[in-house]
């Protein structure tokens, strides 16, 4: 977890963990998290709702983004959740 003020550049230093993890030929994927729940959101009214969680717990290493900035409602909270649970001691997180 990289904490610290805005503009301190914990995203530069997640993405430059994703950029090197990528180069030793890992998958990565970078996702802003409130972008993450309106997509899980559009998803579930689509019916590729599995599709996007197979992604997002798939990946070797998962970057989330802008993590806390906003309250999460208890769908959000589930969904979070699953993803980190699938994740438990077999992938990065």
């Amino acid at each position: 977890i990289i904490t610290g003020h805005t503009g301190t550049g914990k995203s530069w230093l997640a993405c430059a963990f994703g950029r090197q993890a990528a180069r030793l030929g890992h998958s990565v994927l970078y996702v802003r998290v409130p972008r993450m729940f309106e997509d899980l959101a559009l998803t579930r009214l689509d019916g590729s709702f599995p599709r996007l969680i197979d992604k997002l717990t798939r990946v070797q290493l998962l970057i989330l983004d802008d993590f806390g900035t906003h309250a999460l409602s208890d769908q959000q909270r589930f969904h979070l959740f699953e993803i980190v649970e699938e994740r438990y001691q077999r992938k990065s997180t």
